[in-house]
């Protein structure tokens, strides 16, 4: 079975036609009510961190495997990049970041909004469906910051990497941000361990504005402040929130249907697991954390459940990269606890299970993540499905499941996996080829068993940490995923052929039109 697609990189098109393109998806009229819809999305959750997927996992996630018990996990699932802000670029556009202007890394502290004005994305997509649209939890995709009046005159698209925000007036509305690309409602945080330290509400600081300098003894960018601002307070809280949110809308009683990302804070920097989760694992402050995460998805559960909207929510758990395999909080804990891989150094416990690498890694350890969908009596139960999918595939997926048809130039990068959700076909493919992409912009491609990386190391973490292993001789890495999962054995130099074919595939799909054309 074949799979041909044809994308383009068109550059920036015209914010009156991505308008238009808003107003011509076409509304489902089918008679059944649509799903409501929650994308939980860890931080920094390795594919080996829950017990579903790890055997050997330090971390009990009950939680989590009884999602997975219910639903469909899937074993070949990535993210389209091994960092935070291209992960959430692809999820919200169902597009590759490096297609605009990210090529590597990800946002700074008060950079500007990342998601092109117009363009259509899940949210808006979803809106015009009928649906609510909130996000709670982290952003990381930039926002329209308002200027104080002696500010420059031309600000950068990025401010910078250390950039403290003193141009920036927070007494004033931040325009762009979640509410910019589609949702209803926000509210969370910009990054938990970048300025400003505070909770935004859709476009405005809550309470009191950031008045002192954060101390050298809280982690994080230096910046404002909120005076009190404690970091463990972030995941109760955003999980509070969710859960209000939720049976808000079961108290609402009308046929409308709801999407929430709640996009987690953790278990990412800051390790700052609440105090009724200490201990609660044998991987230390980072295990407990996971903890504290699966606990925040019972809490989801239970939620739907009291408010009797469990039997027709779409529940999908994932993660936006793999782990840095950090042990805890380097301020309390010391520096050591934030090295790479030390809490296997420390507690045995592999959180990116058999995969080499760690996030920001073109190799499988940084982009390969855990992926769960559960949909009571309509999605498969119990399931482990091998298909290759990537996070940019929801947007296609969702627009399938609720009757949206996507313009040409949207979701470049989204393909269709409901078939694989819905039937008994797990072994469909869905996508033929799949790119990712490393912390530093090193490019590589999935075809079949075969993965080609055209750099000599790993393009992030495990680069900057000094343990890549062995230098590569080669120019580049080829691997076969069916013999070689660890990625150890480079087959560069013994099939030119196929460095050749994937190069040339990995090339065109950079280049091509983006007329989103599939044939079976």
């Amino acid at each position: 079975m074949n799979i041909i697609k044809s994308l383009t990189l068109s550059g920036f098109v015209i914010s009156v036609l991505l308008f238009s393109n808003l107003t011509n998806l076409k509304i489902s009229r089918k008679p059944i009510k649509h799903p409501n819809i929650i994308l939980i999305l860890a931080d920094d959750m390795g594919y080996g961190d829950a017990s579903c997927y790890n055997a050997n996992s330090k971390i009990p996630t009950p939680n989590i495997d009884r999602l997975a018990e219910e639903g469909i996990m899937f074993t070949d699932a990535h993210a389209p990049a091994a960092a935070c802000t291209p992960t959430r670029y692809g999820i919200l556009t169902g597009r590759y970041a490096w297609r605009g202007k990210l090529k590597k890394w990800v946002l700074y502290p008060y950079d500007w909004s990342l998601i092109e004005e117009n363009r259509v994305t899940l949210p808006s997509m979803l809106r015009t469906q009928g649906y609510q649209t909130a996000l709670i939890g982290k952003w990381h995709l930039g926002w329209n910051w308002p200027l104080k009046p002696d500010a420059q005159s031309e600000i950068p698209w990025s401010l910078g990497s250390m950039n403290t925000g003193n141009q920036i007036d927070l007494s004033k509305e931040i325009a762009g941000g979640p509410l910019g690309a589609g949702f209803n409602y926000f509210y969370g945080v910009d990054v938990p361990n970048y300025p400003p330290y505070c909770f935004i509400e859709n476009r405005k600081i809550v309470g009191k504005l950031p008045n002192i300098q954060k101390p050298n003894s809280v982690y994080g960018s230096p910046g404002m402040m909120r005076e009190g601002w404690d970091l463990e307070n972030i995941l109760p809280n955003i999980t509070q929130k969710a859960v209000d949110f939720i049976q808000d809308q079961g108290s609402r009683k009308q046929d409308e249907p709801f999407f929430l990302f709640f996009s987690l804070t953790a278990p990412h920097t800051p390790i700052k697991p609440a105090k009724e989760f200490l201990g609660t694992s044998h991987a230390g402050d980072y295990g407990d954390l996971v903890v504290q995460v699966d606990y925040s998805v019972g809490a989801i559960r239970e939620a739907l459940k009291k408010s009797k909207l469990d039997e027709n929510t779409i529940i999908i758990f994932t993660s936006d990269n793999g782990s840095p395999g950090y042990a805890g909080d380097p301020i309390t804990r010391g520096e050591d606890w934030q090295k790479i891989d030390a809490v296997t150094k420390k507690f045995g416990h592999y959180p990116n299970g058999d995969w080499r690498g760690t996030k920001a890694d073109i190799w499988e350890g940084g982009h390969r993540i855990p992926l769960i969908a559960w949909w009571p009596h309509h999605f498969l139960k119990g399931e482990k499905n091998n298909a290759m999918i990537c996070l940019t595939d929801l947007m296609a997926t969702f627009a399938k499941i609720t009757g949206a048809t996507l313009p040409s130039n949207a979701g470049e990068d989204s393909f269709d996996f409901s078939s694989v959700l819905l039937t008994q076909n797990s072994e469909r493919i869905i996508r033929e080829s799949m790119i990712t992409h490393s912390g530093d912009g090193t490019f590589a491609i999935r075809k079949g068993s075969w993965k080609l990386i055209q750099g000599q190391g790993s393009g992030g973490l495990s680069k900057v940490a000094g343990i890549e292993g062995e230098p590569v001789k080669t120019p580049g890495q080829l691997y076969n995923l069916d013999t070689d999962p660890r990625e150890k054995n480079n087959l560069y130099a013994q099939h030119p052929e196929m460095v050749k074919e994937l190069n040339s595939l990995l090339e065109s799909q950079k280049t091509l039109p983006n007329s989103r054309t599939l044939t079976f």
